[in-house]
């Protein structure tokens, strides 16, 4: 398990205080799930629970985790392959409504914003956008930077999966990382949230040694992405 820094609070809009609500689409029945819905044998060691999430791990995925600096939360899961990667994140959801729609057009206008395209496609997950932004490699040279956004609505949350790579251009490329986006259980809770709140993660017990070590030694290669 990989652990990078994350020193700045997700900048993920915050929508205004209201009743707590979300619908359940049909491209669910396949997942994702949310807690109530499965009886999965999360002790098996191919899941890890991070709390908010209990993500599905398969062979030749590398899990990586993004965490706060300040406080040790985890603010999104990347699934890592040879070529391809799928970042997870979690949201809090009205009771009545679910909130992928907004959401979608929210990314076509940062796109816009950035000097990018943003364009809507129907996927295995429903209504989907592909994204390119402008970038920038690491050695100071022009390139576009791809992604495929994908989001599903489940009760009172919204999953939101970014495949990066290969996998960025279109469904169906990798079939591992998009059954281990169907894979992933969510754990909302019963507090209220905001909507669009970000859904806490948690490192892992067995894993929170290495990631107070990586903490106090910024050389530690457990820190790196």
């Amino acid at each position: 398990m990989i652990f990078r820094r994350r020193p700045k609070p997700d900048e993920m809009p915050q929508a205004e205080d209201g009743q707590e609500v979300a619908a359940e689409p049909s491209v669910r029945s396949e997942g994702p799930w949310d807690r109530s819905e499965t009886d999965a044998d999360v002790e098996d060691t191919t899941y890890v629970d991070l709390g908010g999430l209990i993500v599905k791990t398969a062979p030749g995925l590398e899990l990586r985790l993004q965490v706060d600096e300040p406080n040790g939360l985890v603010a999104a899961v990347l699934l890592a392959g040879p070529e391809s990667g799928l970042e997870l994140r979690a949201f809090a959801a009205p009771r009545t409504q679910g909130i992928w729609d907004e959401v979608r057009a929210d990314i076509a206008e940062e796109a816009a914003r950035r000097g990018g395209t943003a364009t809507e496609l129907e996927g295995a997950f429903g209504r989907e956008i592909k994204v390119m932004v402008p970038a920038q490699t690491p050695d100071g040279r022009q390139a576009t930077q791809t992604s495929r956004i994908v989001g599903v609505d489940g009760p009172r949350w919204m999953l939101r999966g970014t495949f990066l790579g290969k996998s960025s251009a279109q469904a169906g490329i990798d079939e591992v990382l998009e059954q281990a986006f169907r894979d992933v259980i969510v754990v909302r809770g019963d507090a209220p949230m905001s909507p669009r709140a970000l859904i806490a993660m948690q490192v892992p017990e067995h894993a929170r040694s290495a990631w107070e070590e990586s903490r106090h030694d910024p050389a530690t290669p457990a820190t790196e992405q």
